[in-house]
């Protein structure tokens, strides 16, 4: 089932329907756009070198541009409820990019809705530009009935500061929206809780015997809970004082007093013995203030990455192992990251195949090699067929010939001025703490000695340690070769290892698993991902 898709959300969500009318999802989460005008980027190392980083756009939030009218009508044939209600906005709205982005939410939402099971479960994390809409049209689509929480996430303590007046308050929370298909739906909550410490234990449970501390109890029901005439039964002699009854039945009361749990005040007042164990911890509320946004060793550099504990709880809460979690809005892989961890199934979709590759950075050097096996990508090139075809696609739509093979076969960087600069691309390793250049040129079609050599000129131009070739099979000639071999090699001289200068790699061979020769480094472009461990944080809630 572990699937990573490059494409539109919306079109994989209508395939995925296609395949499962039924639903088949046990849990969606998903962090869109918060429609909020900036760009989504992945921070690479820089190719000057230079300490700072570089920014390589992966998805500009376009939401905006969509033109959104088509949409609208395909809703109409879906939720005419939902219809009337983005067509009341957009006729008193005068922010026609705000209807325009509830508008392509919606029928995503529409979709997503249909591919959950009926035990399934919904969380749309979201900001305060948008989520006040976004509560309504999700009310329509799980409906009113089906709306389980509005979930605070305090996500940091820290305010920026500045040299102006502040003209409002700090923002310093999202929101969770949390829905589930129907009422037949899975949640944990003993296994979220946050432990007592031992000194909670010491304040909280201030009585002791000899089976530890607790505190007391009552075993009555008061009146204002109502009357509960099935609790209303004697036990050794006493019966409870009003209609409300016991606040147990009477078979649970004979096992608390035979496991030494039951005591009593005076001759008619019993309590009971409450443990420690038996809470097993603070409850999770819907403000949660101990998860603190994500840094250290696991920041990737993505601008919207959520913490690993976040999605450790809500997984937890609303899933079992085995279970399928879906992320449509997938980023840099947090959700199926930790799904894996957890011994979920998972699919993850993002338009950005540099979100894609990265996700699969992730999971390769969080759970090694091996997890290779254990999960497909859609979207991309898998033969050497598909390559051509993208080749000869002279628009490339979304892909492009060159974007895949620098950035997903090569894990390097477009260049966005190949024209001006003489290469399409780019890479970075690190030998001994000095940090190399890798330039990359492609050619779809028509490789030819004369563009090796410019090539060759530009590599030196730009003091580059390694040039690497790419062009289909038929394209490389006796010369070519030749020409790359007069190079020499490029001198790793720790070890003593050799590495060509110019490398020449036909499509075919990358297509087969081969890639760049090039000295192990401990950094490379991507940022690498932390080895997962099973420890989870728990921190004390605010209450």
């Amino acid at each position: 089932m572990n699937k990573l898709y490059f494409g539109d959300n919306l079109e994989i969500l209508k395939s995925l329907y296609k395949e499962h009318p039924q639903g088949f999802i046990d849990l969606i989460y998903i962090d869109p756009p918060f429609n909020s005008k900036r760009n989504y980027n992945v921070l690479f190392e820089s190719v000057d070198m230079a300490d700072t980083k570089a920014q390589k756009e992966a998805f500009a939030d376009t939401w905006s541009n969509v033109s959104y009218i088509d949409t609208l009508n395909e809703i109409l044939e879906l939720n005419k409820n939902l219809y009337d209600f983005l067509k009341a906005l957009d006729k008193m709205s005068n922010n026609k990019s705000s209807v325009s982005y509830l508008t392509t939410m919606t029928i995503r939402l529409i979709y997503m809705h249909k591919l959950l099971k009926d035990t399934g479960s919904f969380y749309l994390h979201c900001d305060q530009t948008m989520s006040h809409y976004l509560k309504m049209i999700c009310d329509f689509v799980f409906g009113e009935k089906n709306f389980r929480n509005e979930i605070i996430w305090k996500r940091t303590s820290s305010l920026k500061t500045s040299q102006f007046k502040d003209k409002k308050y700090g923002v310093v929370t999202d929101t969770i929206l949390f829905y589930t298909k129907t009422d037949d739906y899975f949640f944990d909550s003993e296994c979220i809780k946050i432990p007592f410490t031992d000194k909670e234990i010491l304040n909280h449970y201030s009585f002791e015997d000899e089976k530890g501390r607790y505190t007391k109890s009552p075993l009555f029901r008061s009146m204002g809970m109502g009357e509960r005439p099935n609790l209303c039964y004697e036990y050794k002699g006493v019966s409870a004082p009003s209609k409300a009854g016991w606040k147990i039945s009477l078979n649970k009361l004979k096992e608390y007093d035979e496991n030494g749990d039951i005591d009593w005040s005076n001759p008619k007042t019993p309590y009971r013995k409450y443990r420690p164990e038996n809470t097993k911890g603070w409850l999770i509320s819907n403000l949660w203030s101990d998860i603190e946004q994500t840094g250290g060793n696991e920041r990737l550099g993505y601008p919207t990455q959520k913490p690993e504990e976040l999605l450790e709880r809500i997984i937890k809460a609303s899933s079992n192992e085995g279970d399928v979690v879906a992320d449509f809005f997938c980023g840099c892989g947090t959700t199926i990251t930790v799904a894996e961890r957890l011994k979920r199934q998972w699919l993850g979709v993002d338009i950005s195949h540099l979100a894609v590759k990265l996700m699969a950075n992730r999971l390769i050097n969080a759970f090694g090699k091996d997890v290779k096996s254990t999960f497909e990508i859609f979207g991309f090139p898998k033969d050497i067929d598909s390559a051509k075809e993208l080749a000869e696609n002279t628009s490339g739509g979304r892909l492009k010939f060159e974007e895949w093979i620098v950035e997903v076969m090569l894990h390097g960087i477009l260049n966005e001025n190949k024209n001006q600069m003489g290469y399409d691309g780019y890479f970075t390793f690190d030998v001994q703490g000095e940090k190399q250049i890798g330039m990359i040129e492609v050619k779809s079609g028509g490789a030819t000695s004369t563009q090796l050599n410019h090539f060759i000129k530009t590599v030196e131009s730009k003091n580059g340690s390694i040039g690497v070739f790419v062009c289909f099979e038929k394209q490389i000639t006796k010369n070519m070769r030749i020409i790359a071999k007069d190079e020499g090699f490029y001198n790793e001289a720790v070890f003593g290892h050799h590495y060509p200068k110019i490398q020449i790699i036909s499509v075919e061979s990358l297509v087969n698993g081969d890639t760049i020769n090039i000295p192990v480094s401990t950094k490379t472009t991507f940022k690498v991902a932390p080895k997962e461990i099973s420890v989870s944080k728990q921190h004390k809630l605010d209450i």
